[in-house]
């Protein structure tokens, strides 16, 4: 653990676990920020052991802007931990005396994994709904120019469900050319 004195390490929980993957020895490093889970692998088994390139990019994807310009200027990796990482821990801000009410957003990565999973989900129970459904369904599509004059049309099926009326969008695309023809 000398050797670990980049800025970077302190972004990371400070003791690695230590595991063998296929043959190799492993670091595996967990990220601190605020709902991540991530995992950074350093492989000890080969050239570039040291090398923290892998953990510059999960840490660029997962903290603030300022916090990384910050961390930067720190002069070791203590520095960074006990000024600025650990401060945002615990108050979400690098600022303690700064006090606003701070709300936790996920990271675009996160935001879009969670998308991801969510349609696959909805797509598993839509299709299984639909493939049971012993009624008719019928489809329909509306078109409609958004406020920044894009054009959209959604294909929707509707379909009676436990007596009640059920509306699905099924798909929103935006059309990519409009072309309005007048005749006389």
């Amino acid at each position: 653990m000398q050797e670990w004195n980049s800025q970077v390490y302190a972004f990371f929980h400070p003791i690695p676990k230590i595991i063998e993957q296929n043959g190799w020895r492993v670091h595996e490093f967990r990220c601190q920020g605020k709902g991540c889970k991530a995992t950074v692998r350093c492989y000890l088994d080969k050239g570039d052991a040291c090398s923290t390139g892998n953990l510059h990019k999960h840490m660029h994807s997962c903290w603030r802007e300022d916090i990384l310009k910050t961390a930067d200027e720190a002069k070791d990796v203590d520095e960074v931990w006990k000024n600025i990482v650990g401060s945002v821990l615990q108050n979400g801000s690098i600022t303690v005396s700064f006090k606003r009410k701070e709300y936790y957003l996920p990271s675009p990565s996160t935001v879009l994994q969670d998308v991801h999973l969510i349609f696959a989900r909805t797509h598993q129970c839509i299709t299984k709904m639909t493939s049971e459904y012993e009624g008719n369904i019928n489809f329909s599509t509306d078109g409609w120019t958004s406020p920044n004059h894009r054009a959209l049309v959604a294909v929707l099926a509707h379909l009676e469900f436990k007596g009640e009326a059920l509306c699905l969008p099924l798909d929103i695309v935006e059309v990519p050319k409009v072309k309005i023809t007048y005749t006389h």
